[in-house]
């Protein structure tokens, strides 16, 4: 499957697909970005699936790398999926996760029915 852009409650959103390249680092998300030039996309959503465990990892500083590339270029950002392993074993992921799902610029979703739901809440 690949990468869809859709509309989706009044927001452009590119679905990426779960088995495209991983994202691993600032560079992954420059390359995504290239993708999208052109389009008017407002929200990437990130399946779990593609991004590495270093992601997750807060101390790595991954995360952070990858999502403030993507907000410096305008995108707003969903993680998809399934993260409740990595939180329960990490205190500053789910502090992380928490405070990110309370703005509107980075969100943690279970599935697609939940990110439907905060779209609709945010249009």
């Amino acid at each position: 499957m690949p990468d869809v852009v859709q509309t989706r409650h009044g927001a452009t959103v590119l679905l990426c697909a779960p088995d495209g390249p991983p994202i691993a680092d600032e560079q992954s998300a420059v390359d995504l970005i290239g993708t999208l030039w052109g389009q008017d996309v407002q929200w990437i959503v990130l399946p779990v699936a593609r991004l590495t465990e270093d992601f997750f990892a807060l101390r790595t500083r991954v995360a952070g790398a990858v999502v403030q590339k993507l907000q410096q270029y305008g995108f707003r950002v969903v993680v998809l999926g399934d993260i409740s392993a990595q939180v329960a074993a990490s205190t500053a992921l789910r502090d992380f996760v928490y405070e990110s799902d309370k703005g509107r610029q980075l969100w943690f979703v279970r599935d697609e029915a939940e990110l439907d739901a905060r779209l609709s809440a945010a249009a």
